[in-house]
């Protein structure tokens, strides 16, 4: 018996699966679809290109009941990209699988008459924005009391500062007896908190598989600050880059590294959050096509994205947490596949790399000469015994002592 039909997953969908190459399930689905399926509030957190996506929408589906014309499952998701992501799958699966289902987008940008319009047509799933969808809702054109699941997609950044009043409005639109299921890579403490109405839900909790860990490089490179655009543009060629994106901290800079990129006519493209709509479509599109090798990205922009093949991810910015580090590592390596994450730092910033270092426990090697360098050598067991714990502790802290000092005086 195939293990989706195992999980709780209908024959249906199960076919469209298996045309798409997928037969398996992956750990986050196998443990996250049948609790879905019995009801009751979930937190799931795995590693990003896990398979979050299906293990929320294959059980979603099979809940909907496509006799009633009401809005039954609400997704929302903290950008334009993302959202409409998870709506082209869901719908690929409804179509695939001749459910009937009828799936809308309602994003923040896009046309909202458009959107009135096509609301006639009755979706039984929306995914969007929760702005647009709280807009929609006080023009009456919107109605969700019959809303049975409400599906958190990215919950840490839904919750964050920026976001946490649109998002708290959206879930007081739903009927009091909604599921809603909250997913993401990292949970942070106070996203948690501020989704205290889930009332003790079950939290799933996916390590990374270190299979999956291992086909993840993590390198750094010590560069000057002034360098690091020359620098990624020459590892870019040097290591035959198809598919790599680069991310930066501030919006602002985006335009002179645009410029310094393309220098020489090598092919970049931005997916920011300034630019519009249709621009951000147009530079995924270029991406997949090979059409551009790097794509330029703010973290926001990228969240959630799922790009096949990305090879490389480059922190021309340092990230500005472990978490973050973790999702822009994310879209690399996904599914099995290999990838590449390389830091660039200056002097100064060689104490975040060991933070992030300690935080993450990745033991950073040096790419030098735009070439990979070779695994670090395995150290010598210390032998047991509470007489060589000082030992072990004090050579620890002289190891990134000198691991620090040697990465200041590389970027000089």
């Amino acid at each position: 018996m195939n293990k989706f039909i195992e999980l709780g997953i209908s024959e249906a969908l199960v076919d469209v699966l298996k045309k798409q190459g997928i037969e398996s399930p992956m750990q986050v689905q196998s443990a996250v679809i049948p609790k879905i399926i019995g009801g009751g509030n979930l937190v799931a957190q795995a590693p990003t290109g896990t398979g979050k996506t299906l293990a929320y929408l294959l059980p979603a589906l099979q809940k909907i009941d496509v006799s009633s014309r009401d809005v039954q499952v609400v997704i929302l998701a903290p950008t334009y990209e993302l959202a409409m992501q998870i709506m082209n799958v869901a719908r690929d699966l409804s179509q695939g699988a001749k459910l009937g289902i009828k799936v809308q987008g309602l994003i923040g940008g896009a046309n909202i008459a458009r959107q009135m319009d096509k609301l006639k047509d009755k979706p039984q799933l929306i995914v969007g924005s929760a702005g647009r969808i709280i807009e929609l809702a006080q023009k009456n054109k919107l109605k969700l009391h019959k809303a049975r699941m409400l599906v958190l997609d990215e919950f840490d950044r839904l919750f964050d500062d920026q976001n946490m009043t649109n998002t708290a409005d959206v879930v007081r639109l739903l009927p009091e007896d909604r599921q809603v299921i909250m997913v993401s890579a990292t949970a942070p403490k106070k996203a948690l908190e501020r989704a205290d109405f889930l009332q003790q839900p079950e939290i799933v909790k996916v390590e990374a598989d270190p299979a999956a860990q291992s086909q993840r490089e993590n390198l750094y490179r010590m560069t000057p600050f002034r360098s690091k655009v020359e620098t990624v543009r020459h590892l870019a060629r040097r290591l035959a880059v198809k598919r790599g994106l680069v991310f930066i901290n501030k919006v602002f800079d985006a335009e002179r590294i645009l410029a310094q990129l393309r220098y020489e006519g090598f092919m970049v493209g931005t997916l920011l959050g300034h630019n519009n709509k249709q621009a951000r479509q147009k530079a995924i599109a270029d991406f997949k096509a090979g059409r551009i090798k790097l794509l330029l990205s703010t973290d926001l922009a990228a969240r959630g994205l799922d790009i096949p093949d990305v090879d490389y991810v480059f922190n021309l910015d340092l990230p500005e947490s472990a978490e973050i580090y973790l999702h822009r590592a994310g879209r690399t390596a996904r599914a099995g596949a290999k990838g590449t994450v390389i830091t660039l730092a200056d002097n100064k910033e060689a104490y975040k790399l060991e933070q992030l270092e300690r935080k993450l426990g990745i033991d950073f090697q040096p790419l030098k000469g735009g070439e990979k360098a070779a695994p670090a050598k395995k150290k010598n067991a210390v032998k047991k015994g509470n007489d060589t714990a000082p030992k072990k502790s004090a050579a620890k802290s002289k190891k990134h002592t000198n691991r620090q000092g040697k990465r200041r005086a590389a970027a000089k």
